[in-house]
């Protein structure tokens, strides 16, 4: 099969096309013939040589998010051939990254595709639906409480509001001039600029802090301010930082979701149910991927871009 991967780690420009053997899945396991990998942040610090591959062989495959069709299954195994499916591909496990012909994925790491939705858009969902979902659940807020949401514009910070407003919280996110209609389109409450002076914005609605915070931006010690005391703070790249004030961090990990195919069902019916929003910003030719990272890397994008195989 044919891999999108890197040899050495570096630019965009280090990305290539690979020939490997064809995997076989075992027990309990599926074979994707993946369509279509969406291209996030995450698999640009992989190829840059940001990520701890321990003592895998190159050629490195990047990608967190596929769709496709089951093409063979393992003894046991509860899909068919055939079916259409979606799931996260973990670059650092056993079988490596979602810029591949054929993927290999344990039963309970997919779920079936939303209705009338095409395999590009599909594998906008994966990766960041299920991180949102393990945000919100670790801040365990209730209705009516308060949310705040940075990098509200990406698709992680959309997901978020979203759900979060599915919830019944109350939300409110930052943006650029540009991008207000689209913040509140996916149904922010309030909207403030965005900056390293969010948490004072924020305060202006709330002056005792909003009960949890997922930063989308990675902002870390200049959003904390804008929680209140005792409240959580959900970081998505880990940050080791206190703020103080009781306040708890959550540091979350989507690698924790690999098995969690009963979630991204969940994250199906919620697309179906005209609850959250899938965005495809624009799509490549698998071979085009050092293209993607390119336009990636330059910033601005609002949805996933998507390599089609």
């Amino acid at each position: 099969m044919l891999v999108i991967g890197v040899e050495s780690f570096g630019g965009p420009e280090v990305l290539a096309v690979h020939e490997v053997p064809d995997p076989h899945p075992g027990p309990g396991q599926v074979r994707i013939r993946v369509h279509a990998a969406a291209v996030s942040p995450t698999d640009a610090v992989l190829r840059a040589g940001g990520q701890q591959l321990g003592d895998r062989r190159p050629p490195h495959v990047p990608g967190m998010d596929a769709a496709g069709t089951v093409d063979e299954v393992g003894a046991g195994s509860a899909w068919r051939a055939g079916d259409a499916v979606m799931g996260i591909a973990l670059p650092r496990g056993e079988h490596g990254g979602a810029y591949a012909q054929l993927l290999v994925a344990p039963d309970d790491s997919i779920a079936r595709i939303p209705e009338n939705t095409d395999f590009a858009t599909a594998a906008t969902l994966p990766m960041n639906g299920l991180t949102a979902l393990q945000a919100l659940e670790a801040l365990d807020l209730k209705p009516e409480q308060t949310l705040a949401v940075t990098g509200a514009a990406g698709t992680l910070g959309g997901y978020v509001i979203e759900l979060a407003k599915h919830e019944g919280l109350t939300v409110v996110a930052d943006a650029d001039d540009h991008d207000l209609e689209l913040v509140e389109s996916f149904g922010a409450d309030h909207v403030v600029a965005r900056g390293d002076d969010v948490a004072r914005r924020i305060r202006e609605f709330f002056p005792d802090g909003v009960d949890g915070l997922v930063d989308a931006a990675v902002l870390d010690e200049k959003a904390a301010p804008a929680v209140r005391d005792g409240g959580g703070f959900a970081t998505v790249r880990r940050w080791a930082g206190d703020p103080g004030r009781d306040i708890t961090v959550h540091r979350i990990n989507v690698y924790d979701e690999y098995h969690s195919g009963e979630k991204l069902d969940r994250l199906r019916r919620l697309v179906d149910d005209g609850v959250l929003t899938l965005r495809v910003a624009g799509r490549y030719p698998a071979a085009q991927a050092a293209e993607a990272h390119r336009r990636l890397e330059a910033g601005g994008v609002r949805g996933r871009l998507v390599l089609e195989l």
